[in-house]
């Protein structure tokens, strides 16, 4: 039995991309994973890092929120609402994102709870990155709605690359970035204007894609040694 966190985002609880975050939840718990389930619009998530989320700060004149996350996270004074992501996030084997594309984007929403719950001190911090990173043997999974059409994205077409290149900031520089194995992506396409039938194999897809998560191929990433054996002969010769 895993345990899996499902992080949702979307305004309209009707929606497609609703519905593949619940169809997500109900096709883990039928092979029996245990799943823990956040819609941030339904608990009214406040995405806007803050200075006064910190009860007892470090440093009261200046804010280093990373810093005053550490200390929080020490002295067990986070905001609840964020004590309870961290919590969810610690305990889980995988994380699921289920949200819309917005401008070649994560919703605010979604930016926000990433901003306040990947805390410094727990989920990274120095070199604990990429395959030292504190989510390191756990797994990271996307399911996106978006109304382009898949001709639309890849190296030639008229958008670009959509992995690799307008959620790289999310697959790579957050998801990988604290050592989670990022899965490839799941797209739902062209979902605000395609015929019902076509949303309907859009959602069995995705269910079947969710149901066989475990086999499902990842993104690679950095590999820190590589980097390693490049730089740190050369700090040793700059420093003698």
């Amino acid at each position: 039995m895993a345990k899996v966190h499902i992080v949702h985002a979307h305004p309209e609880p009707r929606s497609f991309c609703t519905a593949m975050a619940h169809e997500a939840r109900r096709v883990l718990e039928l092979r029996g994973d245990d799943v823990s389930f956040s819609d941030l619009y339904a608990l009214n998530f406040d995405p806007v890092v803050r200075g006064s989320e910190f009860a007892e700060r470090a440093n009261s004149d200046y804010l280093v929120y990373a810093l005053e996350q550490r200390r929080a996270l020490e002295c067990n004074t986070l905001a609840p609402e964020v004590r309870r992501e961290v919590d969810a996030l610690l305990a889980s084997d995988t994380l699921m994102l289920v949200f819309p594309l917005y401008w070649f984007s994560v919703p605010a929403l979604i930016k926000g709870w990433i901003d306040r719950c990947f805390l410094s001190g727990a989920l990274y911090g120095g070199k604990r990155i990429y395959g030292r990173g504190g989510m390191v043997g756990k797994r990271a999974v996307i399911g996106v709605s978006l109304g382009g059409r898949q001709h639309m994205f890849g190296p030639q077409a008229i958008h670009g690359e959509l992995a690799g290149g307008m959620l790289r900031h999310l697959l790579q520089g957050t998801l990988g970035y604290v050592g989670y194995d990022v899965v490839e992506p799941f797209f739902a396409w062209h979902i605000p204007y395609c015929p019902d039938a076509q949303r309907a194999d859009t959602l069995a897809r995705w269910c079947e894609f969710v149901a066989s998560l475990d086999k499902q191929p990842v993104i690679p990433m950095p590999r820190l040694e590589e980097y390693d054996e490049i730089f740190q002969p050369l700090a040793r010769s700059i420093a003698s």
